[in-house]
């Protein structure tokens, strides 16, 4: 595997990025830390607020994190290679989110609608699905990433398969009005940077996603962004779309990180919507290497009509949420021969990257094999208590 560089984590942009995040610390007492990146030093802030989801709470966000000033834990480049390490040192990083809800938006780019249908006639059966693909390439026939959902064009679309008896339960929500919003993970279940994610060992057929991830606060006002990869287990979702928590929610199923970049006058939602989302996949005991890119001007839903569409008077989240905002990407080279398309191993390396928020890296195992997850709620409460 290629070797990883601390530099090529963080964004291009390091000394003008507003980053926070979460790490876990041995001293003085074990448990999570928030903490802040100011001229390359990481510095812990937990003074200033108890949790992370109290943080992006405050109306002084940036200021905060661009004065950032608490106990110096030492360069950042000395807490990624912590968080890479086999086993990870304290102090390394967490997911930057505690309390807050995790969820995910699925089909909102013309891809992974495509690819969805495919899972879903395919009836998870891997070896249908390059035939099946040129079928609805054929079918469809209109470039689906110029069609904005909910459109008159996409409701004649709608009317022209459903007539030809080509409609799929994933069009209806990659092309009509309602964007598909599900539960990710619990709080506290998101793992960082260098931590395994996990498959279900039920999957024979899955794969990472690259997205980015919105931070949002309990007013619905966005506060930044990160990096995150939604484990997707193209097979049992493809059974069933009521499968959907089997597939998604899962031991290690869903990473978010290195940071969360705040938004200030350098880096905003428009930058968001001008980001180039790439993966690297990696393979530990075949040498397999497979590289592309998402692009988020490809995404069919605004980010804040995705926000819009999580929150407001038909539902809250108190202590916020972070929000996957779905992914073009759905990995289709041949792994394994010809027509199986692409598959993980366990061992494989992640690496889900953007000059302006650096790269999210993990190695892949299995939800049954990686450490059981046992820090949830009343675990910090104790924790903040403590301190």
């Amino acid at each position: 595997m290629t070797p990883l560089s601390p530099t090529d984590l963080l964004p291009t942009d390091l000394d003008d990025a507003l980053l926070l995040g979460r790490v876990w610390r041995d001293t003085p007492r074990p448990g999570p830390a928030l903490v802040a990146v100011r001229g390359g030093e990481v510095f812990d802030i937990s003074a200033s607020e108890p949790t992370m989801a109290d943080l992006l709470e405050r109306d002084d966000l940036a200021e905060l994190v661009a004065g950032a000033n608490g106990e110096r834990l030492g360069r950042v480049e000395t807490l990624l290679d912590n968080s890479l390490a086999s086993p990870q040192r304290a102090p390394y990083l967490l997911a930057p989110c505690d309390l807050q809800a995790v969820k995910a938006c699925g089909v909102t780019f013309a891809v992974s609608l495509l690819e969805r249908v495919i899972e879903e006639q395919a009836g998870g059966d891997p070896t249908r699905a390059g035939e099946l693909r040129a079928e609805l390439q054929q079918l469809i026939g209109s470039d689906l990433s110029r069609m904005r959902p909910g459109s008159d064009e996409a409701q004649a679309l709608k009317e022209a398969l459903q007539g030809r008896g080509a409609w799929s339960q994933y069009m209806e929500v990659g092309l009509g009005p309602d964007a598909e919003v599900f539960t990710k993970a619990q709080p506290l279940a998101t793992v960082g940077l260098g931590a395994s994610v996990g498959l279900h060992p039920a999957s024979k057929w899955n794969n990472p996603e690259p997205e980015i991830v919105l931070a949002v606060d309990s007013r619905g006002g966005v506060k930044g962004a990160s990096l995150g990869n939604d484990v997707n287990l193209r097979d049992v979702e493809g059974r069933s779309a009521l499968l959907l928590g089997k597939a998604k929610d899962n031991n290690a199923s869903s990473a978010i990180g290195p940071f969360i970049r705040v938004f200030d006058e350098r880096f905003t939602l428009d930058s968001v919507r001008q980001c180039q989302v790439s993966l690297r996949i990696e393979g530990a005991d075949d040498d397999f290497l497979l590289e592309d890119a998402s692009d988020m001007r490809e995404i069919s839903r605004d980010p804040l009509d995705l926000v819009n569409q999580t929150i407001g008077a038909h539902h809250q989240y108190p202590d916020g949420f972070m929000l996957y905002l779905g992914t073009m990407f759905s990995p289709i080279k041949d792994r394994d021969g010809a027509g199986q398309g692409f598959t993980h191993h366990l061992g494989d390396r992640v690496t889900i990257a953007t000059p302006a928020l650096g790269a999210l890296v993990n190695p892949v195992g299995r939800s049954d094999q990686l450490p059981p997850w046992t820090y949830g709620i009343r675990e910090l409460m104790r924790h903040l208590a403590s301190r």
